[in-house]
């Protein structure tokens, strides 16, 4: 198993794997416009490997680069497909490699992604996990439906809204997490609930007014595009979909629950350094710098007094000088 951390590790670990690819690579795409990574995608179904393409159907602004993509893609040789249109968005990025790794991906193949974002991706080799991915990818390239058998496989809406309540609720001690916008409400309650009784619940991102009292900040230098949850600082659930109805309900989303403590110590480094630069600020921190503020306003202020008095002087004696001339 292995922690990808976004801006950090770029695009090269994905385009390696690919390259690397003996027999065949799976890949879902929602967005996308890394040459790098389309260049590796029609160098191996050049040779031996066998490359399916599952090309979102729609999504907010992109559908011509979606489509042309597609016509690049099958013009290579790559076998390619487009998700049905009977979800709102096929929004879940995963890749499947030689059929024995799963890549579940908190980010797009986009340059803004991978390069401009707070994000992270998993690769897991556990054979069921692998296989329940392989179902996927098949049943939503073939328009089939998809029926959940493994329950680490977080999948909307088959069974996301479930497994990630179940994860919320077991927790003992602490939950931080990563999620742009929290606003189903059954979602907020679970959170609240935990953080009554003493969990240290955490929020990089935002969440609407139903979850007021959470402890949340904001990323500060990072554009935010990764939904994870490292709970108790042993499991981690990483994937595309928010804690926002939407996502749970009616889109195709696609995530993963590890219980890998090496993964979590990882995901949690990385929050608690986020979260150190983007806390909220305490009373005291925001009093000392409102009166920082008021002085350098005031010693302002005294600096100009000062210029005009001094403007005045020097108008004055302009006067007297003319009064003796005339």
């Amino acid at each position: 198993m292995k922690l990808i951390v976004q801006p950090d590790a770029g695009i090269s670990p994905l385009v390696d794997a690919i390259k690397r690819a003996k027999k065949s690579v799976d890949i879902a795409i929602f967005r996308f416009d890394l040459r790098e990574v389309e260049k590796a995608l029609t160098t191996a179904v050049a040779g031996p490997v066998h490359v399916r393409a599952l090309i979102a159907h729609t999504n907010k602004g992109g559908e011509k680069g979606l489509r042309k993509l597609e016509q690049r893609l099958l013009e290579a040789g790559v076998t390619v497909s487009r998700t049905a249109d009977d979800l709102i968005r096929y929004h879940g990025k995963y890749a499947i490699i030689d059929g024995s790794a799963l890549w579940v991906l908190g980010f797009n193949t986009t340059r803004l992604d991978v390069f401009g974002s707070r994000s992270f991706g998993v690769i897991v080799t556990e054979p069921k996990l692998v296989k329940e991915a392989t179902a996927l990818f098949d049943a939503d390239t073939n328009k089939d439906p998809f029926t959940s058998k493994v329950s680490d496989l977080v999948v909307s809406p088959e069974n996301a809204r479930d497994r990630l309540g179940a994860l919320i609720k077991s927790a003992k001690k602490t939950l931080a997490i990563y999620d742009p916008k929290i606003s189903d409400g059954p979602m907020l309650r679970l959170l609240l609930d935990r953080a009554k009784d003493g969990v240290d619940v955490r929020v990089l991102g935002k969440v609407t007014l139903r979850g007021k009292g959470l402890r949340v900040a904001k990323l500060e230098k990072l554009r935010l595009h990764v939904r994870a949850i490292v709970r108790d600082g042993q499991e981690v659930f990483m994937g595309s979909q928010s804690l926002r109805g939407l996502e749970l309900d009616r889109r195709r989303e696609v995530g993963v629950i590890v219980r890998n403590k090496a993964v979590a110590k990882q995901v949690l480094a990385t929050f608690e350094a986020d979260w150190e630069e983007a806390k909220p600020k305490k009373k005291d921190d925001e009093d000392d710098e409102k009166d920082q503020k008021d002085k350098k306003d005031k010693d302002k202020k005294d600096k100009e007094k000062e210029k005009d008095k001094d403007k005045d002087k020097d108008d004055k004696k302009d006067e007297k000088k003319e009064e003796v001339a005339t």
